[in-house]
């Protein structure tokens, strides 16, 4: 996993070193760029951490940013800060997906504080996507026939009426559910369905 760091974006000089001293006060890695159009050409999706983004700025605005960055599939956390905040614009920030909406003047200590709270939201995130993918190869491992038992496992059937509906013998029926859960890495049904849930498997 990469290094979380707080990226800050803002075209007033005084407004992104002020927010920089504060984030480096808590000893966090931190960028800084005084447009977003700079920010969109470095940003990748591997890059984690949280992003500070102002609203008001020439060329993209904030709320442009962000629509970009959430079209190019960049998921970490969000948080608006504003001088000019209003209601309006609070809401539409929060509906498309932001993290947190902060206006200034802020609280030093808030802010540090809903920083941190979006790393640990992004590190959880991040830490889920690949648990999701971790199962969903273990899934791909499956032959057509695991996979067809593997659905009836999920919905509690019984090995003799799988046996029955796919016309095959009840110890193949417990062979393919053998493979299949050592493909999965699961000790118990119980435990597949939760795999299943995690990784939305069919």
């Amino acid at each position: 996993m990469t290094i979380s760091t707080v990226y800050i974006i803002d075209d007033d000089s005084m407004a992104r070193e002020s927010l920089k001293w504060l984030i480096e006060s808590a000893v966090l890695p931190v960028q800084v760029y005084d447009s977003g159009l700079k920010f969109l050409d470095r940003i990748d999706a591997s890059m984690s951490g949280c992003i500070l983004l102002d609203v008001r700025m020439p060329e993209i605005n904030g709320m442009e940013l962000f629509a970009k960055l959430r079209q190019r599939n960049i998921l970490m956390p969000v948080i608006i800060v504003t001088g000019h905040a209003d209601v309006a614009m609070a809401v539409r920030a929060m509906k498309a997906g932001a993290y947190d909406f902060i206006e200034k003047p802020y609280n030093d200590a808030l802010m540090l504080e809903r920083v941190q709270y979006g790393i640990s939201y992004d590190q959880d995130n991040r830490r889920n996507q690949q648990r999701v993918a971790a199962i969903k190869a273990c899934a791909n491992q499956l032959t057509p026939r695991e996979q067809e038992v593997m659905r009836y496992v999920l919905n509690s059937i019984q090995n003799k009426v799988i046996a029955a509906e796919l016309g095959i013998s009840i110890k193949t029926v417990e062979l393919h559910r053998a493979n299949l859960m050592t493909k999965m890495q699961a000790r118990t049904p119980a435990e597949l369905v939760r795999q299943a849930l995690i990784a939305d498997l069919e």
